[in-house]
């Protein structure tokens, strides 16, 4: 048999993979493989950011977008560290990934050696498995592993760490690849778990569908949306769960939680049930805990055993594939109206007192959403510009949805953009940043441009760290400290240094005049939308209240 460099081995063990698509910036450690991928540039796409934390962003919105695995690559030390923060906002929101780290020679570990560090003891609390390479025997079985493991039950990222010796040495390839078609295997309990889910549904008079990314990621909305019509249940959606029932439906009624319409939260404190899938009860959904949902008797899915009584008692759980469940819950399901119980969510809707022409967030999204109402991929980075997107982007059920959920990433958008538009080349892709989170990223337009990636940046800039304000505004007595930014860039000269086209627009009409021809975007393109730092997210439940406890508007 033929033998392989270790950097030829992880190159086939990838090709097993069927990977086509590697994010990665090169280093010492890693020369070796990245040398043995100058034989494989027709196998693989690769891109390189400009800082290695949006190589881990680029692959986890790639992952989130294709139902690929994620494939990042970078050197030791620094390369490494770089990775964790965008290893830990994969692991937060269940993201598969496969991050390679180059390490030292294995006969220089521990002695504090030139861009040595201890990764896999840095990333063990964020990776679902990690280990460090030493043998070029062990090499093959490590690489095969990791997908495995990244992709098996509730997804997640994992890192392999092989040192710069292993890459340079010689050894036999040894493929440890197993087919696997990924369904999972029956529960042989699900029908009668289902059957006492069915008839707890039936029973109940006030039942809401709290659904959260697992659905998506088990590409469950379907079924969510089909056990919904059957028994007539409103569908409140976590910030991960938006996408999994188009907002246009009648059972639809949005976000909850923290900035959740006063009919979803209201909706979730009157219910008698809350069935729970894809969903760990968010600090941010749940609000103070004794005040949840107090008549409710909860219903809890979920593919993650310890996720049950995590945050929240349920009163009957199972652990299970969510689609499976849910196709099994609905053999045992009556049809059912409800129509007292929608008239008396009709009744807790807010009445929309913005103005139809004010150039503010509401009306900025809800302008670019009209320009683009198909299969197309929402991005957001962090602050009250994601608030607003997922409270005011029709959803349509077709649209992608990718935001920094748990980890709450300032940073995350520029990358997770670009890694959007990569794995999806047919699909539109606009992302909506602040201004905040733009500065921490805007080095990745050079990215953006070098590849010619066409996405839609929306720059909503109001001058200030809008989310960290309105708190400062509403609760520290408008005491603002380190919050306001000032005029100190010119966003629409820096755009154009990288060759991408830019606009800046204050007003509605000039918004619509910028987006009308846009159609299909062909070319990156840059919209700074100019907005009061005044503007807050509203409604807002306050730190420590119950979430029917809303504030509705500030002065």
């Amino acid at each position: 048999m033929t033998k392989m460099t270790g950097a030829q081995i992880v190159i086939e063990c990838l090709k097993e993979q069927k990977v086509d698509t590697i994010f990665g910036y090169q280093g010492g450690a890693v020369i070796p493989l990245f040398d043995a991928l100058y034989d494989e540039k027709d196998t693989f796409n690769i891109i390189r950011p400009a800082h290695e934390q949006n190589a881990v962003h680029g692959a986890d919105a790639y992952a989130r977008t294709t139902g690929k695995i994620g494939v990042c690559m970078v050197t030791s030390g620094p390369g490494a560290s770089n990775t964790v923060t965008g290893i830990a906002n994969a692991y937060m929101d269940s993201v598969p990934l496969v991050v390679i780290t180059g390490q030292v020679a294995s006969g220089l570990l521990g002695k504090d050696s030139f861009q040595e560090i201890d990764i896999t003891g840095i990333t063990m609390p964020i990776t679902k498995y990690n280990m460090l390479v030493k043998d070029i025997s062990q090499l093959s079985n490590a690489i095969t592993k990791a997908f495995n493991i990244a992709k098996s039950g509730r997804p997640g990222p994992v890192l392999i760490d092989i040192t710069k010796d292993v890459f340079m040495g010689k050894g036999e390839f040894v493929s440890c690849f197993v087919e696997d078609d990924q369904i999972c295997k029956p529960d042989p309990e699900i029908d009668r778990k289902s059957a006492k889910i069915a008839r707890l549904i039936n029973e109940s008079k006030k039942p809401v569908i709290y659904a959260g990314g697992g659905v998506k990621i088990s590409k469950a909305q379907e079924a969510v949306v089909s056990l919904a019509e059957k028994n007539s249940i409103p569908v409140v959606n976590t910030l991960m769960g938006l996408g999994s029932i188009s907002r246009k439906h009648r059972l639809s009624l949005g976000l909850v939680g923290m900035h959740g319409f006063r009919e979803a939260n209201f909706a979730v404190t009157n219910s008698d049930l809350i069935i729970a899938i894809g969903a760990r009860f968010s600090d941010r959904v749940i609000g103070k805990k004794d005040r949840f949902a107090p008549g409710a008797k909860i219903i809890h899915i979920d593919i993650d055993e310890t996720e049950i009584d995590k945050n929240m008692p349920s009163f009957y759980s199972h652990v299970c594939d969510v689609q499976m469940s849910l196709e099994s819950i609905y053999n045992h399901l009556e049809e059912n109206s409800r129509e007292e119980w929608f008239a008396q969510i009709q009744s807790w809707k807010m009445e929309d007192k913005s103005s139809p022409g004010a150039f503010g967030a509401k009306n900025i999204i809800k302008t670019i959403n009209g320009n683009f109402d198909g299969e197309d991929i929402v991005v957001t980075d962090v602050g009250q510009h994601q608030m607003w997107t997922a409270q005011y982007w029709d959803f349509n059920g077709k649209t992608q949805f990718v935001t920094s959920g748990g980890l709450g990433t300032m940073g995350f958008g520029l990358g997770a953009a670009f890694g959007s538009k990569v794995g999806n080349p047919d699909k539109n892709v606009i992302l909506f940043v602040g201004d905040g989170g733009f500065r921490m990223s805007c080095h990745e337009l050079v990215t953006i441009s070098k590849y010619k990636i066409p996405v839609l940046i929306v720059l909503i800039n109001n001058s200030t760290l809008g989310m960290v304000r309105q708190w400062q505004k509403l609760f520290s007595n408008k005491r603002y400290m380190e919050t306001d930014i000032g005029e100190d860039v010119d966003y629409i000269k820096l755009a154009e240094a990288y060759g991408i086209k830019a606009s800046k627009v204050e007003d509605l009409e000039s918004l619509k005049e910028v987006i009308s021809g846009l159609g299909k975007i062909e070319e990156p393109v840059l919209i700074e939308c100019k907005i009061s730092k005044d503007d807050c997210v509203m409604p807002m439940v306050p730190p420590g209240e119950a979430i029917d406890e809303l504030i509705t508007e500030t002065y």
